[in-house]
């Protein structure tokens, strides 16, 4: 509509906008190369082909062999077939798994879940900043460990973990060790090299990078053993049984190349507007930011703490303004419970449900930091006015 004010979506860590590129190529593909790729005739043998050519794109993006990269729903698919999977598969080597306090739901569940079927899980705490530390990680390994799981860019802060620091860490106490990286809010903003960083398992997602829901990615280094989940068919090598999403992962793909085309720059571009965003958001009083804010974090996600304002209320002010952000993980935002995460890096108590995250893509602008942040300054005075009355 003509003369419509535009919305300022900073909500991208819960999902972003399909490039308009993977779009029409999966359109194109819905309409014309339908065919199942398992099937043997011509339009089977078409659909095959756009599942091997994302495969090349997506193993030459990450640097490895198109046979360890295995297409699955979703991330949490991809982490739960690494962890509940790889623990299946080596647990006569030994029932124990280390990973941190602020992973994502998908790597935290699949690990009770594991717990009940009688492994033993060590939690690892983090400092102020949401850090890992390397030299814990591997002073935690023991002999029976068979698994360790450490996100490489928390969702709700921005943490981004040395991984390569702790891959080798644990390789050096016990090359056996199966290492696990959720890779979600990582990949397509940061350069991911599983190879270098000593990264057995990965998982990616399609929707986090301006491809489509209902995709995700793991890679899987030679000699690792999983346990398959799904039952079926046997694609994929018996690996993940069930028809291939031909579209979404040809999406996901072409999604894929075209942010880590230019990554650099768009790492630099981001990390412009999040400073913007900060320098602006610091004018407010009594706003505090979780996590750090130099470039050791995220480019794209900002966690901010604003005093005296409950998140869900300064949320739904904000979305009033047409600005959209979240009050922290949208994967459990239908069930409201405290944010491990601020809990670990020891945020006050009181101060536990005033948190907004502000997650930014390639599509915002300088402008919108501007806009965005002048609203949160409007905003957050009346709040507070109202909540003393």
């Amino acid at each position: 509509m003509t003369g419509q004010k535009r919305d300022i979506y900073l909500d991208n860590s819960a999902t972003t906008r399909c490039f308009p590129e993977a779009a029409a190529l999966m359109n194109e593909i819905f309409l014309e190369d339908y065919g199942n790729p398992s099937s043997m005739h011509h339009r089977g043998v078409t659909a095959e082909r756009r599942v091997l050519e994302a495969k090349k794109t997506l193993a030459g993006l990450l640097k490895v062999k198109e046979k360890n990269l295995y297409f699955t729903s979703c991330g949490t698919e991809s982490d739960n077939l690494a962890i509940i999977g790889g623990a299946l598969a080596a647990q006569r080597r030994g029932r124990h798994l280390i990973t941190t306090r602020i992973e994502h739901p998908a790597v935290l569940e699949a690990m009770k879940y594991l717990e009940a079927q009688g492994f033993e899980i060590t939690y690892l705490g983090v400092d102020r900043d949401g850090l890992v530390s390397a030299e814990e990680t591997a002073a935690a390994v023991r002999p029976d460990t068979i698994l360790v799981s450490v996100m490489h860019t928390n969702n709700e802060i921005g943490s981004v973990q040395p991984i390569e620091e702790i891959g080798r860490a644990v390789k050096a106490v016990n090359p056996r060790v199966l290492f696990h990286v959720d890779a979600v809010q990582g990949f397509g903003k940061s350069l991911i090299l599983p190879k270098r960083m000593h990264i057995d398992l990965l998982a990616a997602s399609g929707h986090k990078i301006h491809g489509p829901k209902g995709v995700g990615l793991l890679y899987v280094a030679d000699g690792v053993r999983l346990e398959p989940l799904l039952h079926g068919g046997g694609q994929q090598g018996g690996m993940r049984s069930g028809t291939e999403n031909v579209p979404g992962i040809a999406g996901m793909a072409l999604a894929a190349k075209l942010l880590c085309g230019n990554l650099d720059e768009d790492r630099q571009r981001l990390f412009a507007m999040k400073n913007r965003l900060i320098d602006r958001l610091r004018e407010i009083p009594d706003i505090e930011f979780n996590g750090r804010t130099d470039e050791t974090a995220a480019p794209h996600i900002l966690s901010v703490r604003v005093r005296g304002v409950r998140a869900e209320v300064l949320l739904h002010a904000l979305e009033d303004k047409g600005i959209y952000v979240s009050s922290g993980s949208a994967c459990s935002s239908n069930h409201p419970r405290p944010s491990e995460t601020l809990a670990a890096i020891g945020t006050p108590a009181s101060e536990m449900d005033n948190s907004i995250r502000m997650s930014l893509s390639v599509m915002n602008t300088m402008e919108e930091m501007d806009a965005a942040a002048q609203a949160v300054g409007e905003i957050v005075p009346l709040l507070r006015k109202y909540i003393r009355r």
